[in-house]
């Protein structure tokens, strides 16, 4: 596994907020400029790997797989609980990641998996090995359904959990922006996991 660097995933949350449904002055559409809702819809770029804040129109022009050239994707609304994942034995570490709470999707420019976790310095990157990665979507034929660059698995493994969802990409940058804005310590501190709490359960809430 070669690490990656570590990225701020606050450069692509700065626009996703939670505050009450109503358009205000320069929240607007990345792509048209039209006015839109804290609450809306993302496409990314996968070129540059990053979310655009988007107004339901422009969306719904991405949500065709072929629409702009595959450089533009429209984030999808689609959360699924998994339950507790599949994972033969040896499987999980030989994914080689350190922490308890990780997500993974895969990235179409490239081909490759791509785990990421949080850590004090925000989230890290790393790339996975391909044939952990085949060994995971085997025994868990869900996962083979998984939107390149748009959903994400969101694992949380611990003494006390087995989480596992499938989720859109944008809910994860979520997570890791609230998890960086609260880290302290080496392990993240009460508040962090607290917030990871009450952002598990809005995520079965919403399965």
């Amino acid at each position: 596994m070669t690490a990656g660097p570590t990225v701020d995933p606050l450069a692509i949350l700065q626009r996703i907020r939670k505050t009450p449904a109503r358009p205000r002055p320069g929240e607007r559409c990345d792509m048209c400029g039209e006015l839109v809702a804290d609450e809306h819809e993302h496409v990314v770029n996968t070129e540059s790997r990053s979310l655009m804040c988007t107004c339901r129109g422009c969306w719904l022009l991405f949500t065709s797989g072929g629409a702009g050239g595959g450089k533009y994707r429209a984030v999808p609304d689609r959360y699924l609980d998994l339950g507790e994942l599949s994972i033969a034995p040896g499987s999980w570490d030989a994914l080689q990641i350190p922490v308890s709470v990780a997500f993974f999707f895969r990235n179409s420019t490239n081909g490759a998996v791509a785990g990421f976790y949080p850590s004090p310095a925000g989230a890290t990157e790393s790339l996975l090995p391909l044939d952990a990665w085949d060994r995971l979507v085997a025994d868990n034929e869900v996962l083979g359904t998984l939107e390149a660059d748009v959903e994400a698995l969101l694992v949380r493994r611990d003494a006390q959990h087995r989480d596992a969802f499938l989720v859109p990409i944008d809910a994860c940058y979520e997570l890791v922006g609230e998890l960086r804005r609260l880290w302290k310590g080496f392990d993240g501190g009460t508040e962090a996991r607290q917030a990871m709490d009450a952002f598990f359960e809005r995520l079965r809430e919403r399965a």
